[in-house]
């Protein structure tokens, strides 16, 4: 009888630990487990299991790298602002440059996912929990210690370090993904945090706001990808944080989707085509017409956009433009301000631009663009009438929340007792996302990326891998886009140029 109740005492045992380990999800009410996530915590034979169980102890964790993500390179503009940053007295903390970079003996991982960008895109594909998922992936990848040295590796050979912490450097993924890996974390144990852009860019902008003269009224500018603004991130946020910091003033907030900046910055194809001297029947860019979303002919002088070089692929018959393709990340700046400074001027409110939110990474690197437009914009008139100048504060400011992104990731690190505190350097590894080889050649375009449509039409909950990450090297770095990120972002080159091949 004894050996029964023994036998019977061991099964439910087991029975036991089974359940606290596939229903994790249901000790925890509200927090909402999706396929990949589920995945990740309970299913050991899947790609993606994360195998926490095995992640490093909080003593032996402050040496770990802090991970970075993005949908491409441009959230190198937030790892440059990481890197370079000096907010904070590296003894006690407080908001006080000593001259010392704040993250200085820091290590750091950057995962660049360009095989899947554009995000912004996801969502209006009617995609946007795959974008989810992406995001929940890019975050396994930096809590895993495995990568692929190859894309045509049939597993990941190459070894690496976890991340002890995680930024989300991608505006979009922060919209759509936060929640999620913020969740997979609590549910993981392991009691690594994450921290996103959106609320950091938000909290710059009222920081300017309560800093300088009040105003009855005024407009919060966000430039931000498609995505980003249909999921309707910033505007909540900007009123959550007006509401906390009790100001009781007129916020108008005025999105302007982006379509195509970051594609442009990225040097993608269907919308940039540096070899192209003609209009193409694969551009997805904004075209001439009366919409929301279109260039409107006759505000042509007022984008000024350049022509040289390509920049502007045209036909015109009997005098009159009957194609009109923009091909320049510039002249994709120029026509996304001016219309958001034409929202502002149809409003009714017409409330003072007093910041732009740069809700993308990829828009820091045309920021002098930006700034150039503006100024054209200040000094516009037609028939003698200035047509901007009483739209646009004279304190205006383009907003990075990059700064406000590292300062709270050293906050983080010091409350929780994980800086690394080295007296050396830290270093980078970067990686970049690329087509997995076995993915058919009908799925690929001719530059070797996914075609539009088997990128936006794959499903979520799947074993299959159809993207790998790799090291940097100079094979899978546009050359147009190295040469951007050794101009733009000088700091970060030089971490990681020594490790190119």
């Amino acid at each position: 009888m004894k050996r029964y109740l023994s036998c019977f005492t061991l099964f439910f045992a087991l029975a036991a630990l089974v359940c606290a380990s596939s229903c994790k999800n249901e000790k925890t009410p509200g927090i909402e487990v999706t396929p990949v996530m589920d995945k990740a915590l309970n299913q050991p034979s899947s790609i993606w299991y994360g195998h926490f169980d095995s992640f490093p102890q909080e003593v032996d964790r402050s040496q770990l790298p802090i991970g970075v993500f993005d949908s491409g390179t441009g959230g190198l503009t937030v790892l440059e602002v990481i890197l370079s940053a000096d907010y904070m007295d590296n003894i006690d903390g407080d908001l006080e440059p000593d001259g010392i970079p704040d993250f200085h003996g820091e290590d750091f991982q950057y995962l660049a996912d360009q095989a899947n960008m554009p995000y912004g895109t996801y969502s209006s594909e009617g995609k946007a929990d795959y974008l989810r998922e992406l995001a929940v992936k890019d975050a396994l990848f930096l809590l895993g210690d495995k990568y692929y040295k190859l894309p045509t590796d049939k597993v990941a050979k190459g070894e690496k370090q976890k991340c002890k912490i995680i930024v989300i450097a991608c505006n979009t993924a922060t919209a759509y993904g936060l929640n999620d890996i913020q969740n997979l974390l609590k549910l993981s144990g392991t009691g690594v945090k994450v921290i996103g852009v959106i609320n950091a860019g938000v909290n710059a902008a009222f920081e300017d706001i309560l800093s300088s003269e009040g105003r009855d009224s005024l407009s919060i500018g966000v430039m931000a990808t498609v995505g980003t603004i249909d999921s309707d991130a910033y505007r909540r946020t900007i009123m959550q944080v007006k509401k906390e910091k009790k100001y009781d003033g007129f916020i108008s907030v005025v999105n302007q989707k982006g379509a195509g900046f970051a594609e442009a910055v990225d040097l993608e194809k269907d919308f940039v085509d540096l070899s192209l001297k003609a209009p193409r029947d694969t551009y997805r860019g904004p075209v001439l017409g009366d919409g929301e979303g279109d260039i409107k002919e006759e505000l042509l002088d007022v984008y000024n956009f350049c022509f040289a070089d390509g920049g502007i692929l045209y036909k015109k018959e009997n005098g009159k433009f009957t194609q009109f393709q923009l091909n320049s990340a510039a002249n994709y700046a120029r026509f996304h301000l001016v219309s958001l400074l034409e929202k502002i001027r149809n409003s009714k409110e017409q409330a003072p631009l007093k910041s732009v939110i740069l809700g993308c990474t990829h828009y820091p690197f045309l920021l002098d663009t930006l700034k150039a437009c503006l100024a054209e914009l200040k000094a516009y008139k037609k028939n003698g009438m200035s047509m901007y100048s009483h739209l646009i504060a004279d304190d205006f400011q383009f907003i990075d929340p990059a700064v406000f992104t590292a300062i709270e990731c050293c906050k983080s690190l010091r409350e929780d007792k994980l800086m690394a505190l080295r007296t050396r350097r830290g270093s980078v590894d970067a990686f970049i996302s690329v087509p997995y080889f076995r993915v058919g050649p009908e799925n690929l375009e001719a530059d070797g990326g996914l075609t539009h449509d088997f990128k936006y039409g794959r499903f979520t909950g799947t074993e299959e891998i159809t993207t790998v990450p790799v090291p940097f090297s100079r094979e899978n770095l546009n050359p147009d886009n190295l040469k951007r990120i050794q101009n733009l972002v000088p700091y970060t080159y030089e971490k990681i140029k020594e490790k190119l091949k």
